[in-house]
């Protein structure tokens, strides 16, 4: 059990390792040792709460695409809290949608990215713009010519 324990979060963190010691982690690194720590006890779900929100734009790629491959290769299920529709959109396979507390819907991403379930879900009107191979949504209010257009 050890040594699997070891090759497991060494795969895990192969990058890490090929980028060279330095004296701190980034925030994505920090992340992909988590995960490997959880893979090195031999997880096979993954229960996870904002795991890319204080990141940048690369680093959030980079955890989501690990998350990906070892929900792909390895058949490890991975259910995670986010709150960006947006990136979830071009990540999850399902979601489910929840206002204070309470289910909104819940199914294939693109069963919830639609008008009436975004106006449930945020009580906002939403843009829902097909972009290459996925959907991303929009407050109509940020296409307001001003601020102070914008209910509130």
């Amino acid at each position: 059990p050890g040594a699997m324990a070891l090759t497991r979060a060494t795969e895990a963190l192969c990058p890490i390792a090929a980028s060279g010691h330095r004296p701190a982690l980034s925030g994505g690194e920090r992340q992909r040792g988590w995960i490997a720590m959880l893979l090195a006890q031999g997880a096979e779900a993954l229960l996870l709460d904002e795991p890319i929100s204080a990141l940048d734009v690369a680093h959030q790629i980079e955890v989501m695409g690990l998350l990906r491959r070892l929900n792909r290769t390895r058949g490890i299920s991975v259910l995670m809290v986010l709150h960006d529709l947006n990136l979830a959109s071009g990540w999850c396979d399902e979601a489910i949608a929840l206002r204070a507390g309470r289910l909104v819907a819940h199914g294939p991403m693109a069963e919830l990215l639609v008008p009436a379930v975004l106006q449930r879900l945020y009580g906002l009107e939403m843009d829902v713009i097909p972009h290459r191979r996925r959907t991303l949504v929009m407050p109509e209010a940020f296409f307001a010519a001003r601020p102070d257009e914008v209910e509130g």
